[in-house]
């Protein structure tokens, strides 16, 4: 109750004691978020640095919240918590350079086949288009799952994307150009989702909407964890090439 009274009211200029008194209510939440971020990392990666980046995007979200753009503080800190955490693994650069070749050549791959098709193809058809036994290319979904952390929040290539997530919540969010882009956008992505198999959108939705765990997904569609793994790579990889064709890139 105390959380819902404050997230319906402008807050002003942050007091240290109000400060202190949010990010405790709040710090659950980063803590959820740096766990779903890092079960999809290396080992390597330490969780409480990525809970301590978290807090520092929270208080950046407390510090810059305005309850008139009409956004919860909870909606707005996610976002924040979020960036804050993969700006840091991008500035780390962590991933293998052949995980990232491999997810390249697997988006590609997909654009020149919807291309030939017209139609979104079957996960035989791409690897076959790679020169891959079906396990093989599975592999290699497997291997680049923790590439795909920001492949939502990034909608063109890791050197020229278009942030997604500034299109929520940020201090020029009611701009009218602002709220244009983000329905257009909102709208290329359902069309995106719409064309997937169904079990992909099935795991992208109890993933990204019902906030459920890859073990908890596995348990549901009745497939094992690692295929649900393998399949939201997947699924984003899907996202990515079409949003790529259709939504223009801008430098960051």
């Amino acid at each position: 109750m105390i959380a819902q009274e404050t997230e319906s009211q402008s807050i002003p200029p942050v007091s240290p004691e109000l400060r202190e008194k949010l990010i405790l209510e709040h710090l659950p939440q980063v803590k959820l978020i740096a766990r779903r971020i890092h079960e999809r990392l290396p080992v390597s990666v330490s969780l409480d640095d990525l809970i301590s980046t978290g807090v520092v995007g929270l208080i950046a979200a407390i510090d810059r919240y305005d309850a008139s753009h009409d956004v919860k503080l909870k909606t707005y800190a996610e976002y924040k918590i979020r960036g804050a955490i993969l700006d840091s693994l991008r500035g780390l650069d962590w991933a293998p350079r052949q995980q990232r070749k491999r997810s390249k050549q697997i988006e590609a791959a997909i654009a020149t086949l919807e291309q030939e098709h017209h139609r979104t193809p079957t996960e035989d058809e791409i690897a076959a288009h790679l020169g891959l036994a079906v396990s093989e290319y599975q592999d290699w979904l497997t291997e680049i799952r923790g590439l795909t952390l920001g492949s939502l929040e990034n909608a063109g290539t890791e050197e020229e994307g278009c942030d997604l997530l500034r299109y929520l919540a940020d201090t020029d969010e009611q701009w009218p150009s602002q709220i244009v882009e983000r329905a257009a956008l909102e709208r290329l992505l359902a069309e995106a989702i719409e064309k997937m198999p169904q079990l992909e959108r099935t795991v992208l939705s109890l993933y990204y909407y019902e906030e459920m765990t890859l073990r908890e997904i596995s348990k549901i569609v009745d497939l094992h964890e690692s295929r649900i793994s393998q399949l939201k790579s997947q699924a984003i990889l899907r996202l990515r090439s079409y949003m790529q064709k259709r939504w223009p890139s801008q430098k960051s």
